[in-house]
């Protein structure tokens, strides 16, 4: 089963998070797409002016849309003082393409940062609402995948 892994992926900390837990899901037998590692490499290089930028910029955007279509299971890592904004447009897009032609598709979050967005919700209902299920710990997530029976 293909599997996205969106999640922040700025800083030292997340990449290695990211890349210990997608290796992790890969041990279930999961064939994870995880932008850092696989994704456009040079991405965060520093670019020539303005118009590479933009380049650069439109083949990230165009090979996320690629593989996120093309997943069985869509997860996104929520955590951060507030949610990664280019995974949240990433989930948007997987949402919509579950809706339209992917109904099996599974949507799945991690949220394991105590820091709320809202008074009465971790999360934003938007986000919340737009998942099938969001996991409070790692070890209840790999527990779920497991379980899953592989396509």
């Amino acid at each position: 089963m293909k599997f996205y892994f969106a999640a922040p992926l700025f800083c030292e900390a997340e990449r290695r998070y990211n890349a210990d837990l997608a290796g992790k899901v890969e041990s279930l037998g999961f064939e994870v797409f995880l932008p850092q590692r696989d994704g456009v490499v040079g991405a965060s290089e520093t670019d020539d002016g303005g118009d590479a930028a933009m380049r650069r910029a439109r083949v990230i955007f165009e090979l996320d849309l690629e593989r996120i279509k093309a997943t069985d299971i869509f997860f996104y890592l929520l955590d951060g003082r507030v949610p990664d904004e280019g995974a949240a447009v990433a989930l948007g897009i997987a949402y919509a393409d579950k809706a339209a032609r992917r109904p099996d598709r599974l949507l799945l979050g991690l949220h394991t940062d105590g820091r709320a967005a809202f008074p009465d919700a971790a999360l934003n209902p938007m986000l919340a609402a737009s998942l099938d299920r969001v996991f409070a710990d790692e070890r209840s997530l790999l527990a779920y995948l497991d379980g899953l029976p592989r396509r």
